[in-house]
């Protein structure tokens, strides 16, 4: 999902509705892949539990609230193509519950993936907590598992469970961001994933 600037700018709406000082963007975005709960103590060290819970509300509201998300362009197809082949699919994303649920409704997404976790229902990236009970449900091993992902909080979740990460260049973080964690790739188009899948396991 194309969802860095609708993040932004509900953190943004949530910030002055409680008075706190206004972040530029770039600390904003920083934050994207993390739990709601982890993104508020890194923008906020050390904030008290009063503004910390107004805050957390205040976003869910604008972010549940505001105009959706769009999918990156070529995605639908790519999804439904990858569930054709056979692949087992899952979201582990930072977004809360009832965001993910909007989202996966919102674009009719939701019959293609096997499984999904939230941020509220584990524990935050890097963890690889949410990876590992994602692996467990499905009964796929580590070493037949790709985290795809744009910021490096994905890559550090996918190498913490033992599972291969797969970067994206049109998403949060910066290329040269990505590289310092090794992915095994970094795509600049999802419509690129078909491809990439199909030259590491060509037989498949």
């Amino acid at each position: 999902m194309d969802s860095e600037a609708h993040i932004v700018a509900s953190m943004q709406r949530a910030i002055d509705d409680v008075a706190l000082p206004e972040l530029p963007h770039a600390e904003l975005s920083d934050v994207i892949g993390l739990g709601l709960a982890e993104a508020i103590e890194r923008l906020f060290p050390g904030i008290e539990p009063g503004p910390r819970q107004q805050l957390a509300d205040r976003y869910r509201y604008h972010f549940l609230a505001d105009d959706p998300c769009e999918p990156f362009e070529g995605a639908e197809e790519v999804l439904r193509e990858l569930n054709r082949q056979g692949y087992l699919m899952a979201v582990a994303t930072g977004k809360g519950r009832r965001g993910l649920d909007r989202l996966l409704d919102s674009t009719g997404f939701r019959p293609l993936f096997h499984i999904t976790r939230c941020s509220d229902e584990t524990r935050s990236k890097p963890h690889p907590q949410m990876l590992q009970e994602i692996m467990t449900v499905l009964d796929v091993e580590p070493t037949r598992t790709l985290m795809i992902g744009d910021t490096e909080y994905d890559l550090q979740m996918a190498h913490n469970a033992g599972a291969a990460p797969l970067a994206v260049s049109y998403g949060v973080h910066a290329v040269e961001r990505l590289q310092q964690h090794k992915p095994r790739g970094c795509l600049d188009a999802i419509g690129e994933l078909p491809a990439w899948l199909a030259a590491v396991e060509p037989r498949r």
